[in-house]
């Protein structure tokens, strides 16, 4: 793996870790192998290629989620499998923990990737409820675009409450609750 590519992997992975004022460049360049020099050439400094972390990182989340949107029958198949959870369910959200870090809440260019690639989500949740909505497998009254939100909002709750409780069962309560409210047969009107 070159250089540049080392260094955004690690990024990744403390930032995950550690948050991003818990990450020190040095840290960054420890786990990459490389020198302070490989690090300014490539990025300006942390920001810039904590911003690059978080670019990849919501690249390979778009395929995860894009895989688990398809799978399924039904709107709530598909719903459900966006919010199964994965092994990695007491470490939160990738991306969705660094928003809880002032740094990067008070940072426009840190904060970018997080809220499009939120958006993305809950654009591609919003696809599939509308699909099944034109299909008559919802509700003519429901609010789709409100759904959508919820469920991704959903989600990223689970996963605080999970952490919190340093357990997986109220992020598996919180997606029994939100299938209760996406019908599994067609609406009838």
């Amino acid at each position: 793996m070159e250089t540049r590519e080392r260094l955004i992997a690690s990024m990744q992975e403390l930032l995950w870790e550690n948050g991003y004022a818990g990450t020190s460049p040095r840290a960054v360049q420890k786990l990459a192998g490389t020198r302070q020099s490989s690090m300014y050439h490539f990025f300006d400094g942390k920001s810039e290629l904590a911003v690059a972390a978080e670019y990849r990182m919501s690249e390979e989340l778009k395929a995860q989620i894009t895989e688990r949107l398809a799978s399924g029958n039904s709107a709530r198949d598909k719903v459900a499998a966006f919010l199964s959870i994965d092994e990695n369910v007491l470490r939160g959200c990738r991306l969705g923990r660094l928003v809880q870090d002032a740094e990067v809440a008070s940072n426009d260019a840190l904060r970018e990737p997080i809220q499009e690639m939120f958006e993305w989500i809950q654009a591609s949740i919003g696809e599939v409820l509308h699909r099944a909505h034109a299909a008559g497998e919802l509700p003519a009254d429901l609010d789709v675009e409100a759904l959508s939100t919820a469920v991704l909002a959903l989600r990223q709750g689970a996963y605080v409450l999970a952490r919190g409780a340093q357990s997986p069962e109220p992020f598996r309560r919180a997606v029994i609750g939100i299938l209760q409210l996406i019908p599994s047969t067609q609406a009838t009107g």
